[in-house]
């Protein structure tokens, strides 16, 4: 049975929450690249209007590794829900929601659900890792997000 490990952070945008919103889910296959994660490739799959397929492929001196997740739009609420539905965390969901910060910036509040089905480390160390790794990933987002909306403004 897998241990789940539930996290939050948040992360904030100099931008709008629609805007935010519009860009955090326009994805891309160069979307893992942005995030620091080399050796994957991503494919894109629309399945209908708010819904899609994220497959990635991560190689590393492991072996390869296929992950596929079904993220659902909700542009109403400015949210979205990531779920695995392949790979080594199955199951695992993680949401998405931007609130405005006045005018011109938003945050991102992140919830996780991991599931970890081979777990050596106990939840609350886990917990901590996975929330520094995926928060590393946003800010590096929040940074590429930042200079790309602010060369389209110029």
């Amino acid at each position: 049975m897998p241990m789940p490990i539930r996290y939050h952070f948040t992360q904030r945008f100099p931008v709008s929450a629609k805007r935010a919103f519009e860009w955090c889910t326009s994805f891309d296959p160069e979307d893992p690249m942005l995030m620091g994660e080399e050796g994957v490739e991503r494919q894109v799959t629309l399945v209908t209007e708010g819904v899609i397929v994220l497959k990635d492929v991560f190689h590393s001196e492991k072996g390869v590794i296929e992950k596929e997740k079904l993220v659902e739009l909700y542009p109403d609420q400015l949210s979205w829900v990531s779920t695995h539905l392949s790979g080594p965390n199955k199951y695992s969901q993680f949401l998405y929601v931007i609130t405005p910060d006045g005018k011109a910036a938003s945050t991102l509040s992140f919830t996780g659900l991991h599931l970890e089905y081979e777990a050596k480390e106990n939840a609350q160390s886990l917990a901590e890792i996975l929330c520094l790794e995926d928060a590393g990933a946003w800010k590096l987002l929040a940074k590429a997000m930042t200079q790309e909306l602010k060369k389209k403004v110029h």
